[in-house]
């Protein structure tokens, strides 16, 4: 990522986390739509895994302009998902329901520098936890 790309994925989250509760139900709604099958991993009430989400994401998105800041949470978070049985194939599918909330979410602001921007912090931050949970092999899968 680009330090540019640092810039515009901190300030387009700023303008997401004012609506962070609701950004969390669109995005777990996103997801349960297109997989279905991923539901069963999480908790009945959602409320306590939303607001986990939402800090997760602030913790990394300030982390992202000293990225070996967060990669031991990353890596820990990763094999904490392994329990809860995500695999590797569901990363991409997690990203695109992220991807499309932050679009549903930023409106006019989501432009495609902002689109790029989130698609390389979010492949940076996928592949490496992919690579922590399941080792390099799955990665390159």
């Amino acid at each position: 990522m680009t330090p540019d790309q640092v810039k515009l994925v901190q300030e387009s989250f700023a303008k997401v986390a004012p609506i962070s509760e609701q950004a969390a139900v669109i995005f777990y709604d996103r997801l349960f739509e297109v997989a279905p099958a991923v539901k069963a991993m999480f908790p009945s009430d959602m409320a306590e895994q939303r607001k986990k989400l939402m800090a997760t994401l602030a913790v990394v998105v300030n982390g992202l302009s000293n990225l070996s800041s967060v990669l031991p949470a990353a890596s820990a978070l990763a094999k904490r998902h392994v329990g809860y049985g995500a695999k590797p194939e569901h990363y991409p599918v997690v990203g695109g329901a992220l991807l499309w909330t932050l679009e549903k979410g930023l409106g006019e602001a989501w432009t495609p520098d902002v689109a790029a921007a989130w698609t390389s912090a979010y492949g940076t931050l996928s592949g490496y936890m992919i690579t922590e949970a399941y080792g390099g092999a799955q990665a390159a899968e």
